[in-house]
């Protein structure tokens, strides 16, 4: 095994190589001949130097058409398995991953990982419009906390609406593990000033 300080530039662009095309870390470990707990340092070096260089480098962007929404995964466990020693604890069970996407570049403008509740709404909707150059099309789903956050970060400066999706019945036999059949979509103007 390599230890972490000898780690070479061949070496670290290996590792990171392994990661991006979905290995675990244990499996990044047995086939790069790096100790485990050396790819967890490094993969944790590698997204905070990743996170710096994004927060520095994507400024005064100028997008025309920006999506936001969040993406839904769990650490430890599910909220409904997670002990009762550990529950409120960050960090533990839900974790809400938000996202905002440029739709013509498909850039990642912003993310932020947190909860699903309107104080990470603001922070994150905050950071978004942080970056951007000039006014944008602002689209989300229908969470309410994005109406505050929204107002929050651009005052009138946006042009946003939610595009609410409406689903039908799931079918008995599919109802625990897919979602039900979109089955139309409303748009929902903005009624900030």
């Amino acid at each position: 095994m390599v230890s972490m300080n000898k780690l070479n530039t061949e070496k670290r662009a290996q590792i990171v190589a392994l990661l991006v095309e979905g290995n675990s870390l244990r499996a990044t470990s047995r086939i790069s001949g790096v100790a485990f707990n050396t790819v967890l340092k490094f993969a944790a070096d590698a997204g905070k130097a990743a996170a710096a260089y994004q927060d520095k480098a994507l400024r005064n962007l100028p997008c025309k058409r920006v999506q936001v929404d969040e993406i839904w995964a769990f650490c430890y466990a599910k909220d409904k398995d997670v002990p009762e020693h550990m529950r409120n604890q960050y960090g533990v069970g839900s974790v809400w991953t938000w996202v905002g996407i440029d739709a013509d570049t498909k850039l990642n403008v912003s993310w932020l990982v947190g909860s699903r509740d309107t104080t990470d709404a603001t922070i994150f909707v905050s950071d978004l419009a942080s970056r951007l150059a000039n006014r944008v099309q602002l689209t989300s789903d229908g969470h309410k906390p994005y109406l505050e956050a929204v107002e929050t970060a651009f005052g009138a400066d946006v042009d946003y609406a939610q595009l609410v999706k409406i689903y039908g019945t799931a079918p008995e036999a599919e109802k625990r593990y897919s979602p039900a059949e979109c089955t139309g979509a409303s748009k929902v103007r903005s009624t900030a000033t």
